[in-house]
């Protein structure tokens, strides 16, 4: 049913909570992880800190990807990584589409009312748009 899994991480608890899914999920139907780190850049201006801040993300995420294809690999399921520029929820579709992925699973804060406004939700736009299942895992208040 599955062979390709998405997992979307940014290195948080919630990323976390959700890898144990996606390593269930992968184990059982014999299937790869696609681990992928967004460097959010859709707001990003063109000055000489804003590049720096780019950088200095974009190397947080090639740590982040790399440590996580590594603990998947020592887990004895298949993985490989990638780190993008872009919006993120935009990103992850792309990737999802570009790779044939047949699930994403994505971690979430479960964040209501003004601080979803405020912040938005890579997770609830990835879920809204993408072409193929979505699962999301909800990181706990005792995990938070």
């Amino acid at each position: 049913m599955y062979d390709t899994v998405l997992f979307p991480t940014n290195g948080s608890d919630g990323a976390e909570v959700a890898l144990a899914h996606a390593l269930e999920l992968a184990r059982q139907y014999d299937a790869e992880i696609h681990v992928l780190f967004v460097v959010n850049t859709a707001y990003a201006g063109s000055g000489a800190v804003e590049a720096t801040t780019v950088e200095s993300l974009r190397g947080a995420g090639d740590r982040v990807v790399a440590e996580t294809v590594e603990r998947i690999t020592d887990d004895g399921v298949a993985a490989v990584g990638e780190v993008r520029d872009g919006d993120p929820y935009r990103e992850i579709l792309d990737y999802a589409d570009e790779s044939d992925c047949d699930v994403i699973v994505m971690g979430t804060h479960g964040r209501r009312g003004l601080d979803r406004y405020l912040l938005g939700s890579v997770t609830e736009k990835v879920v809204r748009a993408s072409d193929v299942p979505v699962l999301t895992v909800r990181l706990s208040d005792d995990e938070g």
